[in-house]
């Protein structure tokens, strides 16, 4: 393990990236504000998210190599990976309660419970 540099007045520069993207501050800016390269800016974002997720609660789900392609550029815009944008998508769609109006079937969705009834 690294030894934790402090930054910004924060107790590590993953720490400082942390919060500085909480205060909404895009990847660029991070990486100015600290002094490191943008890339360094993704990967103490990623290495922070994977130290925190419980792997014993995670499934796999597999995704088309063309829909994974489609949400590149959105992830590169955002400066994450592009299953991190997935993870954050699928996050807000449940956090927000809009899996239905995302997905746009509630015809489908009443027509399957009818015929379960």
């Amino acid at each position: 393990m690294s030894v934790r540099k402090p930054t910004l007045g924060y107790a590590s520069r993953t720490d400082a990236v942390i919060g500085l993207r909480a205060q909404n501050l895009s990847t660029k800016e991070i990486a100015a504000r600290i002094g490191i390269e943008q890339r360094t800016v993704v990967a103490l974002e990623l290495s922070a998210a994977r130290s925190h997720r419980r792997v014993q609660s995670c499934r796999t789900v597999l995704v088309p190599v063309d829909i994974l392609a489609a949400l590149g550029p959105h992830a590169a815009k955002r400066g994450i990976a592009v299953n991190e944008l997935i993870r954050r998508l699928i996050d807000a769609c449940v956090d927000d309660k809009i899996v239905d109006a995302v997905l746009d079937d509630a015809d489908e969705v009443r027509a399957y419970l009818e015929g379960a009834a």
